[in-house]
């Protein structure tokens, strides 16, 4: 995609962290934004706030976990600027706890954000894109879907690594129709994620993706996503030195493993 100005963009997650971030740094190009967040009065204090610097925006509460979410996303923001040019599926919601701790409902919750949301928005926002044949969808995973440093977060974990494959397959779908697909896998950042905690069975340790990442702030990854939209950029992180631990992996698979468990990166887990 190679202009903005006048494009449509709907972001989930949109009140604040990465979500809020590429708002920001997309509304000073001329993208009317559509900031749909579980948090309503967060997203419609972000609408307030683009529009306030001149640009154009609706917030919109939606809870990605219900079925009829994306469809009265869809319809809300064609009903406000008649068109959707950008998708950004942009959530997610962490369940901690020891592996044999995490209930069923606890990983079906997971994937229900996590992943479920995007094949419900793929169903409501791809036939919009599909029938004017540009456009471009941006899903945020995570370095926690690339490799494993954890077993704290595994539902989320497996339902990021999912959303993975799930862009990497719509990118094979759509790139030839003209539609951009951009998988955003973010390391460390400053956001509300912490929030999204929801701690099961007793506390635990909880591990990073390594101390080599520096913890990012969220509008410099707005604007590193913007960058891959006007790119057409597929695979996006955060930090590119994630590279290395990919390779690493790839290389010797039982060796990455075996370093993750002889050198962890323990974090300080958010107080209960």
């Amino acid at each position: 995609m190679k202009d903005l100005k006048n494009r449509v963009a709907v972001i989930t997650g949109g009140a604040s962290g990465i979500g809020r971030g590429t708002a920001m740094a997309l509304a000073p190009r001329g993208v009317k934004l559509v900031i749909a967040d579980l948090n309503g009065d967060g997203a419609a204090e972000t609408a307030s706030e683009i529009a306030a610097g001149g640009g154009e925006a609706l917030g919109v509460r939606c809870d990605v976990a219900e079925e009829a979410a994306m469809i009265e996303l869809r319809d809300a923001a064609l009903a406000r600027f008649g068109r959707v040019d950008i998708v950004m599926n942009n959530v997610g919601t962490i369940s901690v706890g020891l592996p044999d701790q995490i209930p069923v409902e606890d990983w079906r919750r997971d994937f229900e954000v996590n992943l479920f949301s995007v094949v419900r928005s793929n169903r409501a926002f791809l036939p919009l894109l599909l029938e004017r044949g540009e456009g471009h969808i941006v899903n945020t995973a995570s370095f926690a879907g690339l490799y494993t440093y954890a077993f704290d977060r595994t539902p989320y974990a497996a339902s990021k690594a999912a959303l993975i494959q799930l862009s990497e397959g719509l990118a094979l779908y759509l790139r030839p129709k003209g539609i951009g697909v951009t998988c955003l896998c973010p390391g460390p950042v400053m956001t509300n994620i912490a929030k999204s905690f929801r701690p099961v069975g007793p506390p635990t340790e909880m591990r990073g993706p390594g101390a080599e990442f520096p913890l990012r702030d969220a509008a410099s990854v707005g604007e590193m996503v913007v960058a891959a939209i006007l790119a057409n950029r597929f695979m996006l992180p955060t930090d590119e030195q994630v590279t290395k631990r990919l390779v690493r992996r790839a290389s010797d698979w039982d060796g990455a493993i075996q370093d993750q468990i002889d050198h962890p990166h323990r974090i300080q887990l958010p107080p209960r």
